[in-house]
Formats: structure tokens, C-alpha cells, sequence
């Protein structure tokens, strides 16, 4: 595994070197306009742990969805781990969508509570998570009323949900082609957008060192994807497929509408941009983005870089200490075995 410098090396590092690997020349570099962000910078709170006990602490106690109880509503019956990221945030929007369309439904087999996963601690790493999610990320999903079914992975979760608790097909598809275009435009995003974007929001914003070729690489690539909505969007009447609002919508809207975190300027794509505005405006969207708690917005470039500046200071941190609570158990393991 490549040493990776510690926040306290990088910076300095970064800053002696912007002559030989800098962004683009201001005049050349990809535009921002106010957006959205989705990597909030971590709330300090009481359910926020110590990432000096990452690898050793217990997942926190589930709480009630912040997004509003429904009267009459039971015991919850799904169980949420995740965080405000775009990935999380697929989930929570749909479970809010669904809960809106069924309001019956939302008050037992939709009644839902979250566990946050405070990424910034490694708690997802830790061998409780690990049970529900064996690779270690968010967001997961219990079944209580299948047996405690455990569902991992965000696009997985979004067909599970709509395959139990979408029987009008609110939300999907009765035709086959329907459901072929919307399986298409999850898979597009899933192996696509997701990734690209993620790489993106890495070296436009959190690499210790500015990398241009890695920059221009992601971004091209990230607008080619966008590219590819925008041409989707026109051809589908405003929506992905069936020209209707649906999982294929949810599924890649909250990392598009974090465009500017990726350096992309959205009035390059009109009809993905008037398609994040109808979709905002969503009660059930606006709801499931507060789930575990709303990303912090930013406007200008200053805003974009403080946020940043944040998020890969903690992560910096938190893998460090994961590094040196691994090394002291390994120590505490030796000399018992000794």
C-alpha cells in the first residue's frame, strides 16, 4: 500500500510545489456556479465518536428519521446505516418517496429508523458494520420483515425497496421496456457517473498535491457522462426513462447535483440542469436530504476550497489514527502470544 502524508505533511508540501504540479491556469479552468454540496464536512455532536477509537468502536444507536414521523406509525421495520453522501442519499430519497406515495404502508413495513455512520471515524471498518456490510461502506439496509435481510450496496438497496414496497410501480416500470432503459440508466450510473465524479471530487479537491493531468482526466470524463444525460434527458421528455420520474431518476441525481464539487459547469447541460431544479423541489427529496443531516452548501470557489480543506483534513486524520490503533493491537496481540 503507497505511504500516503498525514494533512500536517501535505500541505506544505503542496503549497512548495505549485509550480511544477498546479490546477489549470485560472483562465483555463472549468467555471463553478452555485450548487449543492453532498460531502458535508462532519457535525461535532453527540453522535459523532472519537476517530481516535476507529478501529475498536461500536456503531452508534439507531435514531428515528429526522425526516418526519408519520401518525399511527409503528415500530421501524427497516433499519438505515449511512451518511451524507450521494450515495447515502439514493436511499434515504427513495425510502421518503415511497413513504409519500403509501402513506398506509409508512406507518409499519416503511416505517424506518437510521444509524449514522460517521465515515470520518472509520466505523465503518469496524467488525460490527462488517457483518451487515462486508465491504465496509454506506449506505446498508435490515429487513426486519424478511427475516432481518441484510441489502448492501446503494443501487441494490433501491431495487430491493421498489421490488417489495412499490407494487403500483410508482417509481419503475410494468413494460419490459421500461424496466430495460431504467436498469440501463442505474448500471450507466452505478459504473459510470458514481465513480468518475468520485474521482473527480478527488483530485479537484481533495489531493494533497494538484494534479493536472489527473484533473483533466476525470472532469473530461465526468462531463462525457453528463453528456450522455443530457442527450438521454432530451430523448426521454425531461426524465431517464418511461418518461416518468423514477429509481433511474434517484439513483444518479444526488451525485449530478453535486456538479460543482467536481469543477463542472451545469449551464453546459440546460436539461440537466432544469432536471436537478424539478427534482429539488420534491418534498420527499427535500426530506431524504437530511438524512442523517443536510450537506453544507457552498457558493463560490472560497466556500468549495474551505469545505474541502475540511473533509480531507479529517480523512488525513482518521486514517492515521486507524493506523495507529491497528499497530497498538497488533502490539497488545504479540505480547500476549510472547
Amino acid at each position: 500500500m503507497p505511504i500516503r502524508p498525514v494533512a500536517s505533511v501535505a500541505r506544505p508540501l503542496h503549497r512548495s510545489l505549485l509550480t511544477c504540479a498546479q490546477r489549470p491556469p485560472k483562465a483555463t479552468r472549468i467555471s463553478l456556479i452555485s450548487a449543492p454540496i453532498a460531502f458535508p464536512t462532519p457535525r461535532l455532536s453527540a453522535r459523532t465518536m472519537s476517530s481516535s477509537a476507529a478501529a475498536t468502536t461500536h456503531l452508534p444507536n439507531p435514531e428515528p428519521s429526522p425526516a418526519g414521523q408519520v401518525p399511527g406509525q409503528g415500530k421501524p421495520n427497516l433499519h438505515l446505516y449511512t451518511w451524507g453522501t450521494p450515495n447515502g442519499y439514493k436511499v434515504s430519497i427513495l425510502l421518503e418517496e415511497l413513504r409519500a406515495a403509501y402513506p398506509e404502508v409508512a406507518k409499519n413495513k416503511l416505517a424506518y429508523d437510521m444509524i449514522p455512520v460517521d465515515i470520518s471515524t472509520n466505523v465503518q471498518k469496524t467488525p460490527e458494520f462488517l457483518k451487515v456490510n462486508p465491504n465496509g461502506r454506506i449506505p446498508a439496509l435490515i429487513d426486519d420483515s424478511q427475516n432481518k435481510l441484510d441489502v448492501w450496496e446503494s443501487a441494490s438497496i433501491e431495487l430491493y425497496l421498489q421490488s417489495q414496497y412499490d407494487p403500483d410501480n410508482k417509481f419503475w416500470f410494468s413494460d419490459v421496456k421500461g424496466r430495460s432503459d431504467a436498469l440501463s440508466w442505474i448500471f450507466f450510473a452505478h459504473g459510470g457517473v458514481g465513480p468518475m465524479q468520485g474521482q473527480a471530487h478527488h483530485f479537484y479537491r481533495y489531493a494533497p498535491l494538484k494534479i493536472p493531468y489527473g484533473i483533466k482526466r476525470y472532469i473530461e470524463e465526468t462531463e462525457r457522462l453528463y453528456s450522455v444525460l443530457e442527450a438521454g434527458l432530451e430523448k426521454g421528455n425531461g426524465w431517464l426513462a418511461g418518461g416518468k420520474y423514477s429509481v433511474a431518476d434517484i439513483n444518479v441525481y444526488p451525485w449530478v447535483r453535486s456538479y460543482a464539487w467536481a469543477g463542472i459547469d451545469i449551464s453546459k447541460y440546460p436539461r440537466l440542469g432544469k432536471w436537478i431544479k424539478t427534482i429539488e423541489e420534491r418534498p420527499a427529496v427535500q426530506k431524504g436530504l437530511t438524512v442523517p443531516n443536510p450537506p453544507r452548501a457552498g457558493t463560490s470557489e472560497e466556500e468549495l476550497e474551505k469545505i474541502a480543506a475540511d473533509v480531507a483534513n479529517w480523512k488525513d486524520k482518521a486514517e492515521k489514527e486507524l493506523d495507529d490503533e491497528k499497530k497498538k493491537l497488533e502490539q497488545e496481540k504479540a505480547q500476549k502470544s510472547s
